[in-house]
């Protein structure tokens, strides 16, 4: 039975260099934290009666262990794969072993004006939705997607 969003958490996750947001590059990514990431999807949660599972990794291999993870615990998964996006097919693999769990891809910049190399994502060869160029709010779009592709678990949800 799927898991809803008042019976577990959305497993959140962030690759390389995402622990730097805030201070690389501003000009590209704004000058929010991850932090500050951290603490809007966990509001934006709490308004559906849900929590958030928000974790970030520079390695790849942590990134798909975090995945499998989710398979068993989590209702949702939303993924800023950074530089991964682009790479990674252990991270689309382990992502297509979630059969039934919603996943939303999330990038803070609009990948699609920036270099030719960005426009490919491995990872929205499986996302159920691709949110891009929003910055730090689109994290809380994703955890809303999330949230109506999961449910909330109540009566309304």
């Amino acid at each position: 039975m799927p898991r809803t969003l008042a019976s577990a958490p959305i497993m959140i996750l962030n690759g390389p260099n995402l622990n730097l947001l805030g201070t690389r590059q501003p000009e590209i990514y704004g000058s929010d934290t991850l932090a500050d990431a951290e603490a809007l999807c966990a509001k934006t949660a709490a308004a559906h009666g849900g929590t958030v599972d928000f974790r970030q990794s520079n390695h790849e291999g942590e990134l798909v262990d975090w995945i499998q993870e989710a398979r068993q615990s989590h209702c949702g998964i939303v993924i800023n794969p950074a530089a991964y996006t682009h790479t990674s097919v252990a991270i689309l693999d382990a992502l297509s072993a979630c059969d039934g769990l919603p996943v939303v891809e999330v990038h803070l910049s609009n990948v699609h004006k920036r270099e030719e190399f960005r426009r490919h994502s491995y990872v929205s060869l499986r996302a159920d939705a691709v949110i891009a160029g929003c910055g730090i709010q689109g994290y809380a779009f994703a955890v809303e997607r999330v949230a109506a592709l999961a449910g909330t678990g109540d009566a309304t949800g």
